[in-house]
C-alpha cells in the first residue's frame, strides 16, 4: 500500500484513505504477530489521527504491540500528552502502565500530577515503577525559574515517598528517578543533598540489586 505524506511541523501526515486503511488493519488483526506489525506501521506514520487507535492497543494484552504503540505516542511528543492524560484506563492496570510509560518517556511537565498520584497510590507495581521513572525525566526547560523550582520540589517529595514502597522494582525505579531528576533538573545544593540522602536510605534498607543501583547513582552524583 502506498502512503501519501505531506510534511508539516516535523510530523508526517497521511491522506485520509491511507489512514483509514492503517487503522482498519490494526482493528482487524487476528493474531499476535499481525497486531504488532500493523501497530508498528500505524506508529511509523506519526499522525495525530492515529492516537486513539494507539491508545486502544495499550489495553490489548499484547506487549509487543503495546511497545510499538508507546513508540508511536512518544514520537508524537506533546501532541500525545492530553490524549494520554484523559484516557488512562482506570480498570486495566496493564494499559495504565503502558500509558504512564509513554508519559514518562515524553517528559512533558503536564503529566506531573498523574505521575505523583500513580507513584503514591496505584495498586499496580508496574504503574508505580513507570511513574517513578517519569518523575525523573520531566523537561522543565520551558518553565520559568520559579516554576522549575516548584516542580523540582514536587518531584523530590514524590520520589522520597517512593523510597518506602513495598516492591523492590518500584524502589529500583525510584533510584533511577532520583538520579535522573538530580542530574537533569536539580540545581540547588539542598535539592542535591536531599536526593543523596534518599539514595543513601535506599542503599541501607533495600535488596542487593537496589543497593547496587543506589551506590551507582551516588557515585554519579558525587561530583555535583
Amino acid at each position: 500500500m502506498s502512503i501519501i505524506r505531506t510534511q508539516s511541523n516535523d510530523f508526517d501526515y497521511i491522506e485520509k484513505p491511507e489512514l483509514i486503511d492503517l487503522i482498519s488493519a490494526v482493528k482487524k488483526s487476528d493474531n499476535t504477530l499481525d497486531l504488532i506489525s500493523t501497530t508498528r506501521t500505524l506508529a511509523k506514520a506519526r499522525t495525530v489521527d492515529g492516537i486513539p487507535t494507539l491508545l486502544e492497543v495499550l489495553g490489548f494484552n499484547n506487549p509487543g504491540a503495546a511497545i510499538a504503540a508507546v513508540d508511536g505516542l512518544v514520537a508524537l511528543g506533546e501532541k500525545a500528552v492530553i490524549p494520554l492524560l484523559t484516557n488512562l484506563d482506570q480498570y486495566n492496570y496493564g494499559a495504565r502502565a503502558w500509558g504512564i510509560r509513554a508519559l514518562a518517556l515524553i517528559g512533558d511537565v503536564r503529566g506531573i500530577e498523574v505521575l505523583e498520584i500513580a507513584l503514591k497510590d496505584d495498586i499496580a507495581p508496574s504503574v508505580r515503577r513507570a511513574a517513578a521513572r517519569g518523575l525523573g525525566n520531566l523537561n522543565l526547560m520551558p518553565l520559568l525559574p520559579a516554576e522549575q523550582i516548584l516542580i523540582e520540589e514536587r518531584c523530590l517529595i514524590a520520589l522520597e515517598t517512593g523510597c518506602h514502597d513495598a516492591e523492590w522494582i518500584v524502589r529500583y525505579a525510584v533510584v533511577v528517578g532520583l538520579e535522573c531528576c538530580t542530574l537533569k533538573n536539580c540545581k540547588g545544593l539542598q535539592s542535591i543533598k536531599r536526593a543523596r540522602r534518599a539514595l543513601k536510605y535506599l542503599y541501607g534498607t533495600s535488596e542487593k540489586v537496589v543497593k547496587e543501583r543506589s551506590n551507582l547513582a551516588l557515585k554519579r552524583l558525587a561530583t555535583l
